[in-house]
């Protein structure tokens, strides 16, 4: 397979990068810097260089052309203002999946964010954070073109992955490592049994691949 991922220099997207070149996929990885395409090269993943802030819907899908698969795994992170979860979280979000239809990439796999919601409320930087990204989800799953499945983690760690999780479509609170997160979406864009699926992702006591075919076979 070849997956285009956007926030390829992200620290989900390098777990991810190293997990789907490791088992003999092509990947490339949308980065904004080119300082950060040597660490994509480490990982076994192409870095492309493409700033999702500014780029059209035709730049974005002509780096998408032959792909099978699409993860948006961009962010516009810790430290950022509310204008710029509307402009990465949201507006690159959107960009990406418009680009994912017009280069006919149906597989589409979202990181997102337990507790998003276009209608959360709230003034701070995380309350604007958590409106972005649900006004992204529910973009999403606007689209006849993409066979999406939106995955949702709790609280993100550093911690070794166990391999270990619980995917629901309602988990409760919790907090999962980052490596957990990887495994998953590496099981997610090769199962396209879970498109059109919401699930939210904690640490459990489910192997990753019992996990997401679980979800599948509901």
């Amino acid at each position: 397979m070849r997956i285009v991922i956007a926030g390829g220099h992200g620290q989900i997207a390098l777990r991810l990068e190293r997990l789907l070149s490791a088992r003999g996929d092509e990947v490339a990885g949308i980065i904004r810097r080119p300082e950060q395409g040597d660490d994509l090269r480490e990982a076994g993943a192409e870095p492309v260089l493409c700033d999702l802030e500014s780029a059209s819907v035709e730049e974005v899908a002509a780096h998408l052309q032959g792909a099978d698969a699409a993860v948006f795994a961009a962010g516009a992170g810790p430290g950022s203002g509310a204008a710029r979860k509307e402009t990465v979280d949201k507006g690159a979000a959107i960009l990406f999946a418009d680009a994912a239809e017009r280069a006919g990439v149906r597989r589409h796999v979202v990181v997102s964010s337990m507790g998003a919601d276009p209608a959360h409320e709230g003034d701070e930087v995380f309350d604007a954070y958590l409106r972005a990204k649900g006004e992204a989800d529910a973009y999403v799953r606007s689209r006849p073109g993409l066979d999406w499945t939106i995955l949702r983690p709790g609280g993100l760690i550093d911690d070794a992955g166990t391999g270990l999780v619980r995917l629901e479509a309602h988990t409760g609170r919790g907090m999962i490592p980052r490596d957990d997160v990887a495994a998953v979406l590496a099981e997610l864009v090769d199962t396209s049994a879970t498109a059109g699926l919401t699930l939210e992702l904690i640490s459990g006591s489910t192997p990753v691949s019992v996990g997401v075919k679980s979800v599948a076979g509901n």
